[in-house]
Order: C-alpha cells, then structure tokens, then sequence
C-alpha cells in the first residue's frame, strides 16, 4: 500500500480527488495491511497516467506525456546491447524528464546505475511522491532492462537516498534484498545507486519490433507485471511457506518439495534478487499485519498459527516491523478507523 500512497502523490499536488480511480481498480487505502494485487495496482498505473496524460504521475514541473513509454521502447530495441540500450534511455529520459539525471558507469567488474535528482529536494526528503519517483524510475528502468535482455537482471545492492520507508520490506521482492537507505539533506539533491554485475552489460539486446507491438499492450502498467519468470521461484517458495504454517519449513524442504538441490535453489532466488530468509520474514509480516488488524485474536496465538516459537520472538518481529508492539499496533488500526 506504501506503493498506492506515493503513485497517488501527483494527483493530490493537483488538488485532483483519486476516489474514482481507486474505486474503478477495487483498491481500499483505508486497509493499510491489506496486499494489492498486482493486476490492481497495474490498471490504476495506467489509469492515473491517461487521467492526467502524464506518465510520470504528476510528480514533476514537466509532465512525461503519454506515449513517452513507447517511444522510450523504440530508442531501445535497436540497440546492440544492454549498455548501448541504457544509454540511449538515459538520452531520451533527458529530454521529457529533465529533473532527474540516468547515468551509467563501469568500474572493475561492477555496474552502476544512477539516478540522480536535478532539482533541490524538498523540505521534507521523506515525502511519498518523492519516495516513489525514484521507487518508479528504478523499476522502470530494471523492468525494461530485464525485458530487453530476455532475462532476469539481479541488482546487488540499491542505495536509496531517503530514510527507510515503511514498505521497505518489501523492497527485498522488487529491487534487492541489500536495501540501504541515505538520507538526503533537506533542500539538496540526492542520488540512488543500483549496482550490479558489469557482465550484464554486454547482454545482447533481443527483443524486436514484432516483440514491442505486443510489449505494448497494457504497458506501461505493465512493468509492473514483467517478467513474472524473473519472480517466479519467490511466488513458489513464498506458497509453500504459507500452505505449511504453522509448521516452519527449511530451505532444505523446500527444496526437496521442488526436486531442487539447496544450492540450486538459493542461486535461483538470489538470481531473482531475493533470499529464503526475505521470502519468510516478508510472508509472516503480512500474515501478521493482517491478523492484527482484522481479528480479536490473542497475540499469543496469532504467533503461535505463524510458526513462531514463543510469543517473545513476535513481539521483536512486530515491533522492528511497525515500530510499536502487537498489541499496541491493533489500537491504533482500530483507532484510525474509527
């Protein structure tokens, strides 16, 4: 839902009412714990783009007009390699987002991609649009990456120029599991770092102009969706952990359960930029956040259906989740609905 919140951030700025476009994808950012499914979450990108003929959601002095996505894709696909790809976007991003900067830099094996902020940052360098301007760009630029290369392009580490949000857990399935978070000073400007193997650069581009016409279809929402392959091996892991609970599987059960060997298994989810342990812990947050906002049920309960082994190992759960205890964390749902 940190997600909905910051995509939304534009059209407030704009003193627009998001009440219609929220209703006509079925999503409720009341139920703060509640997960978005991602066909929701992709119609409401595209629909918030259409509505205010900005792709970049309202969130710059220069709207990114619809159809910037497409031919962003066509400057791309001719290209020899994903290095050339990259740079033509950077090129191309220039021109219809000028306020921040794409760059690309080699150096011992390892590749950077930056993006940085060509505007001072605002007073307050924790504000949701400006959290998602960079969340968005990033994806964008690693969804279209992926799609260009045929294949799954594993980011190493992010550093994000911004306090930890609260939907960083999620970070781990999208981006990386190394997340770091680096504050900007108020009023500066600040920079995110993707760093990953310089190898990937030299990837051939393959896709073509047969392979765009049906790309296009649903995109750019649709970044949002790609390369479901390149999340597959987490979805599984993921399902079987929960058919499980409150039995706590292995990595070794898992493996056996998809005739994988332990090693195989954690190079593919590190492949895919995520961990056995990530998986796991982003699972029972979830599950947790869930339960305690939807049910009565006691504490020691709702720890014990999550596999955990004592009601004192929830209670540091919750709290390095939320910040507060369980207990304390149902109050004030049940207060803010009220």
């Amino acid at each position: 839902m940190g997600f909905v919140t910051g995509m939304l951030a534009g059209i407030a700025r704009h003193g627009g009412d998001p009440g219609p476009l929220l209703s006509a994808t079925g999503i409720d950012i009341a139920d703060t714990a509640k997960r978005v499914p991602i066909e929701r979450y992709a119609a409401l990108y595209n629909r918030i783009n259409h509505e205010l003929d900005d792709e970049a959601f309202g969130l710059f002095g220069q709207p990114m007009r619809c159809g910037s996505f497409e031919f962003l894709c066509r400057a791309c696909i001719s290209a020899p390699t994903l290095a050339e790809a990259l740079q033509r976007a950077s090129r191309f991003l220039r021109l219809v987002l000028p306020e921040m900067v794409i760059s690309v830099r080699r150096t011992q094996g390892r590749a950077e991609l930056r993006i940085a902020e060509n505007r001072r940052a605002p007073d307050n360098t924790d504000d949701p649009g400006r959290i998602f301007a960079f969340e968005w760009l990033l994806r964008l630029l690693h969804g279209l990456s992926c799609w260009l290369a045929g294949r799954g392009i594993a980011l190493d580490n992010v550093i994000f120029p911004y306090r930890r949000p609260a939907h960083a857990t999620d970070y781990a399935l999208i981006f990386t599991e190394d997340s770091r978070f680096a504050p900007t000073v108020p009023g500066g400007t600040g920079t995110l770092v993707a760093s990953f193997n310089a190898n990937l650069l030299d990837l051939p581009v393959r896709r073509d102009e047969a392979a765009l016409s049906s790309f296009l279809d649903g995109a750019p929402g649709k970044l949002t969706t790609l390369y479901r392959r390149d999340r597959e091996m987490v979805i599984r892991v993921r399902d079987l952990l929960r058919a499980a609970l409150p039995d706590t599987l292995t990595l070794d059960d898992i493996a056996d359960r998809l005739h994988l060997s332990p090693r195989t298994l954690h190079r593919r989810l590190d492949e895919e930029g995520s961990s056995f342990r990530a998986i796991k812990d982003a699972l029972r947050r979830d599950l947790a956040l869930a339960r305690l906002s939807k049910s009565q049920d006691p504490i020691a309960r709702v720890a014990a259906d999550l596999g955990y082994a004592d009601t004192s190992a929830f209670y540091r759960a919750c709290i390095e989740w939320t910040g507060m205890a369980p207990a304390h964390y149902r109050r004030q749902w049940e207060a803010s609905q009220q």
